[in-house]
């Protein structure tokens, strides 16, 4: 595994090139590759039904001989070769043709950003250009590069680095809250100013994923070329950041520094579906979200000792480390995982090799002819489009939105509560956050059962329809006012700290409820433009996360934190029936959208 990992890391597609394909080559520049260029038969006018990474098959189904491998690779010895090249076909056996029609009978869009590419697809123009190449794609159903293929092993390290990566941009904006007040000391400033530094970083991961993320749509470059060349200039930017003199300084480099890590909280779940089948996604997903989580909650931690012991300038450098390790681990060990890279990458070998210029993969080909109003109208009107005629979209909006805020609200409150009330010092109060990550990490133990038992069966039968997501919502809407009004009314010096806390876990486990079941109903609703709607909802609930902490600590200060929070609970109590009608009436409100549909 670690050899095939280095080489389609970006070390090692760097390494590939400058050798001029010397080194880390792969079996079509091997000898004893079996096809010619007449073995990719021109292809037909394509049926795309979400992405390059469908069940389907190229080179007429062949499959290449058990002796072609990656080197030193035991995941890449590919499936026995039926028969000659150019006629061959592999008929599967009747249980297995079931088997992925079934599967393909409930596949959505592979990844939030393939909505670019299939839109390119749908052209006449596109489609011609494709039925006149022959098209590179996958040597069979059990390819080893398909990222779908790969064993338990690989997928799950991948996805532990994706967790990693997210994990490390999203500390980002919390890891900062702790040294707000040594900051404002030393500037000048008012704590309401040093608190920009927060907003202003959240800002710029709601408003990068619209002009980054769609980069790793592109076959050329790809996700991990995308995600090592933003995480490259965000570790860089901490330097400046703490060495900033003031906060006319401090506060562009945060924006910028959010909106280059912005690629890997949009992108990271786009990772994850290239890997998985749909029926495994909820529980990778759900690890992610956690993962997610795990930044705004122990940033205060992390961040809390070193503003204690060394000032605010500490929590910048400590992200720097952080971020340094991530770069540099991932720059050898994170393979690509989009399809249509990888087999751009492949058709570009292919090229070389035969002089044969017609082979093309089609994700290289409708990107060919995206132009650049279709990429602005795709990624940044589309979703305010949606995010204001459609219902649901609305909802969602608004919903996660609100819960965004509250979290970052809290991890302002914390310091009214706990450090104002209680006495804590910064350390401390940052150990007050274990309260939230202890209750994303137990509602996520208690939410993988239900998923393996109640979700996968319905996904694998082809049962599964978007109102199956709300019964974790129904449960995340009860527990988010309970949160609030316990939190608000037990957080005084006559009651002891452990109570909030304990009320802490129960919103972190509304809230990764409402978040596993909002963010994977959407796209189930609307298959041919998730990139849009995800993309909308990342920029809503940025822009109310980053307004709550400018107002909280005046908020808290002015009402009281019981009739603080008891106003966070009422908003709760609100939009709580909205999961209860989407469930009975969602199938109606989609009935009537010209949006909402299969692919």
């Amino acid at each position: 595994m670690v050899p095939a990992l280095i080489r389609d890391s970006f070390f090692g597609q760097l390494v590939y090139e400058l050798s001029k394909y010397r080194l880390f080559q792969y079996s079509e520049e091997q000898q004893g590759y079996p096809y010619t260029p007449d073995s990719f038969a021109l292809s037909q006018p394509p049926s795309r039904s979400s992405s390059e990474t469908s069940s389907r098959t190229s080179v007429d189904n062949a499959t290449l001989s058990d002796g072609l491998r990656r080197p030193d690779d035991e995941e890449s010895r590919l499936p026995n070769r039926v028969s000659t090249l150019s006629q061959t076909t592999v008929v599967p056996e009747e249980k297995d043709l079931a088997a992925q029609q079934a599967r393909l009978k409930t596949k959505g869009p592979e990844s939030p950003q393939d909505e670019i590419l299939m839109a390119e697809a749908a052209k006449p123009e596109v489609q011609q250009r494709i039925a006149e190449s022959r098209i590179v794609s996958w040597y069979g159903p059990e390819d080893p590069d398909n990222p779908q293929n790969w064993s338990l092993r690989k997928k799950s390290f991948v996805t532990f680095e994706i967790c990693l990566l997210t994990f490390s941009i999203y500390i980002g904006s919390a890891i900062y809250a702790p040294g707000i007040g040594s900051l404002s000391t030393q500037f000048g400033v008012s704590p309401v100013a040093g608190t920009l530094g927060l907003t202003i970083f959240v800002i710029g991961y709601g408003v990068g994923p619209m002009f980054l993320s769609p980069l790793s749509e592109l076959p050329a470059l790809g996700r991990t070329t995308v995600y090592i060349l933003s995480l490259a200039v965000f570790v860089a930017l901490q330097v400046p950041t703490a060495l900033a003199k003031n906060l006319g300084a401090l506060l562009p480099l945060r924006f910028l520094a959010g909106f280059m890590g912005s690629p890997a909280l949009a992108t990271g779940g786009a990772s994850l579906a290239d890997m998985w089948a749909l029926e495994h996604r909820a529980v990778t997903i759900g690890l992610w979200s956690v993962a997610a989580v795990c930044g705004p909650v122990l940033g205060p931690l992390a961040g809390g000792f070193a503003a204690q012991a060394e000032g605010w300038t500490w929590t910048i450098w400590m992200l720097l480390w952080l971020g340094g390790f991530t770069l540099i681990f991932f720059t050898f060990f994170l393979p690509e995982t989009s399809a249509a890279t990888i087999l751009y990458r492949r058709a570009r070998r292919l090229r070389r090799v035969f002089a044969t210029p017609t082979l093309k993969s089609e994700g290289e080909i409708e990107a060919e002819s995206l132009t650049a109003a279709e990429m602005v109208h795709l990624t940044l009107v589309r979703p305010f489009v949606l995010g204001f005629v459609e219902p649901i979209v609305i909802f969602w909006n608004l919903y996660i939105s609100l819960v965004y805020g509250i979290l970052y609200i809290f991890i302002e409150s914390f310091r009214v509560v706990f450090v104002e009330t209680h006495g804590f010092n910064l350390g401390q109060n940052g150990l007050a956050f274990l309260g939230l990550f202890s209750g994303a990490l137990f509602v996520y133990i208690c939410f993988v059962p239900y998923a393996i038992r109640v979700l996968k069966p319905k996904l694998i039968s082809g049962e599964f329809v978007p109102e199956d997501r709300l019964p974790i919502a129904m449960v995340g809407a009860v527990l988010l006012p309970i949160s609030m009004f316990w939190f608000g009314w037990t957080s005084g010096a006559s009651v002891h700290w452990i109570v909030p806390i304990i009320a802490s876990a129960f919103f972190s486990a509304g809230t990764f409820l409402l978040f596993q079941a909002g963010l994977n109903y959407l796209p189930d609703c609307y298959p041919r433009f998730v990139a849009s709607v995800l993309a909308g909802n990342d920029f809503f609930r940025s822009m109310v996360g980053a307004a709550f902490p400018l107002f909280s600590t005046a908020f808290f200060h002015n009402l009281g934190v019981g009739p603080a929070c008891s106003i966070l609970g009422g908003a709760a109590i609100l939009m709580l029936p909205a999961p209860f009608l989407l469930y009975k009436y969602g199938a109606r409100v989609r009935a009537w959208s010209k949006y909402a549909g299969t692919n």
